[in-house]
């Protein structure tokens, strides 16, 4: 199974699936961000209200000592004591908030270079496939070439073998032709051709067999008289002449 997903899968669509996942991961650590920096400025503008209220309660608690009226005035200062506290509290939270934001802000950059560098890698990750997969193109192509070149000279051989043997079937009908075990039908011949051509066969070879008899030189020798045969002939001749008598 794994071998058949590892056929299938092609590593471009896995990059840039896992591409895509890392930029959504980006894109939540980012929107985290924003959402901590809206509810930070939310906290401030609680604050902001908070010391307002603390500046106008510090005004009445004086205008109320002014007017002799110290149970306003006192009033005042214990709403402005609890705006202070309150106020203490938020400033707690903004300072927690604000460490939060650089946190999320580390964070985020952090994974900014990570996505830019996978981003960087993958994309010479799909080139060097590209170009991997075209040499593979490539000499799959030329094995092909190769394949059909050889069935070509497993043709060419088979074609030469034939080519052969039909000469070699040509010659031995021919021959067989000339010697007359088959019949011509190329032409019309009849039995008294066939008789002459036989003796014109005949002839020639006869011819050619006196030509080399007159040119051998046994034959020359054997043509002239030796000295000895003269020489026995005389006695010959002298023992009839002596018998005659």
């Amino acid at each position: 199974m794994n071998r058949i997903l590892d056929s299938a899968e092609d590593p471009r669509e896995t990059l840039d699936y896992s591409y895509e996942k890392q930029l959504e991961m980006l894109q939540n650590v980012k929107r985290g961000v924003v959402e901590m920096v809206t509810a930070k400025r939310r906290i401030q503008q609680q604050a902001t209200k908070v010391k307002e209220n603390i500046t106008r309660l510090e005004r009445q608690a004086k205008q109320a000592l002014d007017a002799d009226r110290e149970d306003l005035a006192r009033l005042a200062l214990q709403r402005k004591q609890n705006a202070v506290m309150e106020l203490q509290g938020l400033d707690e939270q903004i300072e927690g908030m604000e460490q939060e934001q650089q946190k999320l802000t580390i964070a985020e950059q952090r994974l900014q270079t990570k996505v830019d560098a996978f981003r960087n890698k993958k994309e010479i990750i799909k080139a060097q496939y590209t170009a991997a997969q075209a040499q593979v193109r490539i000499g799959a192509a030329l094995g092909g070439i190769s394949e059909e070149m050889g069935d070509v000279s497993l043709a060419v051989q088979r074609a030469e073998n034939k080519t052969d043997q039909m000469r070699a079937k040509a010659g031995a009908i021919d021959e067989l032709v000339a010697t007359g075990v088959l019949d011509d039908f190329s032409g019309p011949q009849d039995d008294i051709e066939r008789e002459l051509s036989q003796i014109s066969i005949s002839q020639s070879v006869e011819d050619e067999l006196a030509a080399l008899k007159g040119t051998s030189p046994a034959s020359q020798t054997r043509a002239l008289p030796s000295s000895s045969d003269s020489a026995v002939d005389a006695e010959l001749d002298s023992l009839r002449n002596q018998g005659s008598s």
